[in-house]
């Protein structure tokens, strides 16, 4: 049901928390989606919803008693609260807010105790074509419960018993023999649904994780964890559909001295040193900033909101961190960073002519004697580095780059 923007809060108080505890070690994204489920599934609560309402209304007709109008009452009361909040929620979520979800779950408790209630009064009052009226709804309830709350099987397990305990308990209050069977197929029945929505539970949520390992390797880089190129262009592609991508800035990276280093120490310790690298370009940037690795020892930073002195002043403070020494595997690893600077919609309102752009700004920088900070279309700015950039560099034709591994 959910969308990617919509987020549901999580519940806090005490109580509510225990009963829609997430497994061990779920990631807190798939927690998320597990709350979010809690207010999904909306078929399955109409259906939910006419059914109950259905039972109480028609035990009203045949059997009109202030108790059971009392019933009805509360069944009404407890629907329309519920529908509140669940429409409530899913509005809020989408807007950002904080959604009732400590009060959606306590609600649902309520309808269950309320569903029990009135099977409980409709037993105890003798007539058998009454409780069949009360109590076939309820028993039917229970796999809709299962499924529609898999995200939190103690609060399905709770739900489940409030609703079917209160037969087994009028069955032996009633004296009624034939009854019998209910008191001893209802517990059976409780725990055999119990354990389903709890194997239920841990199926989906397995399923959600393997599903976000598989959509995060098909969007990131697996040694280093950044962007890969096909997402990188992606987010490219979006901020650049903006009415006004002004701001825009994009950063291409490229690591001076890495090759000598893979080379002469071997690949196991150049890898290491592309995740010791991406990690001080994570460091480096904002939340909300895109990192990516392209291939090789090329990277890419994409950040909003950078004008050209702020823009340069980043690509000086990527270099920085990223030109040095780093010790990797018993070695002394050196390294510099060249750095070409694009920005939108100066330099390109296309994902492809701001790559371009930015490539040869790097392109320009590694020609130097020394590594530098390029802003396309404007003059070299030196960037400090440990180690000089090549003296004859091979040409090479403008576009986008991918160094081999």
């Amino acid at each position: 049901m959910q969308t990617e923007k919509a987020r549901f809060s999580a519940p806090e108080w005490r109580f509510t928390r225990w009963l829609a505890e997430s497994p061990a070690g779920t990631p807190d994204a798939i927690r998320q989606r597990l709350v979010a489920e809690l207010f999904g599934n909306l078929p399955v609560f109409y259906g939910g919803l006419i059914a109950t309402l259905v039972g109480p209304l028609s035990v009203v007709v045949f059997k009109p008693s202030a108790l059971f109008i009392a019933w009805l009452a509360m069944e009404v009361i407890i629907c329309a609260v519920r529908l509140t909040v669940l429409v409530h929620g899913r509005r809020a979520a989408l807007r950002g807010e904080k959604t009732w979800t400590d009060l959606h779950i306590v609600m649902a408790l309520a309808w269950s105790a309320n569903l029990g209630l009135g099977c409980l009064m409709a037993i105890l009052s003798g007539d058998w074509l009454i409780a069949t009226v009360a109590c076939v709804p309820a028993a039917a309830m229970v796999g809709g419960i299962c499924f529609r709350n898999f995200a939190a099987p103690r609060l399905a397990s709770a739900m489940i018993a409030l609703s079917l305990s209160p037969m087994p308990v009028a069955t032996l209050l009633s004296g009624e023999p034939a009854l019998i069977g209910v008191t001893i197929l209802v517990p059976l029945f409780l725990f055999s649904m119990s354990v389903s929505a709890f194997q239920m539970n841990a199926t989906v949520v397995s399923a959600m994780v393997a599903e976000r390992e598989i959509r995060h390797r098909a969007c990131h880089d697996d040694l280093t964890g950044l962007c890969n190129r096909a997402h990188l262009v992606t987010q490219l592609d979006e901020r650049l559909a903006r009415e006004r991508p002004d701001g825009l800035a994009l950063f291409y990276l490229d690591l001076d001295g890495f090759k000598q280093v893979n080379d002469t120490f071997g690949h196991a310790t150049g890898d290491r040193l592309l995740q010791l690298v991406s990690e001080q370009i994570n460091a480096s940037v904002r939340a909300g900033d895109v990192t990516a690795r392209l291939g090789g020892d090329e990277f890419v930073v994409l950040a909003d909101g950078l004008d050209r002195s702020a823009a340069l002043a980043l690509g000086h403070s990527l270099s920085e961190r990223i030109a040095r020494s780093y010790a990797v595997n018993g070695h002394d690893c050196v390294i510099g960073v060249s750095v070409g600077i694009a920005l939108a919609p100066a330099q390109g309102r296309d994902a492809t002519s701001l790559l371009a752009a930015a490539d040869a700004a790097l392109y320009t920088a590694k020609g130097r004697s020394a590594p530098a900070v390029v802003l396309a279309g404007e003059t070299i700015a030196r960037a400090p580095s440990m180690v000089p950039a090549p003296q004859a560099p091979l040409p090479r034709p403008a576009g986008l780059h991918l160094s081999p591994t």
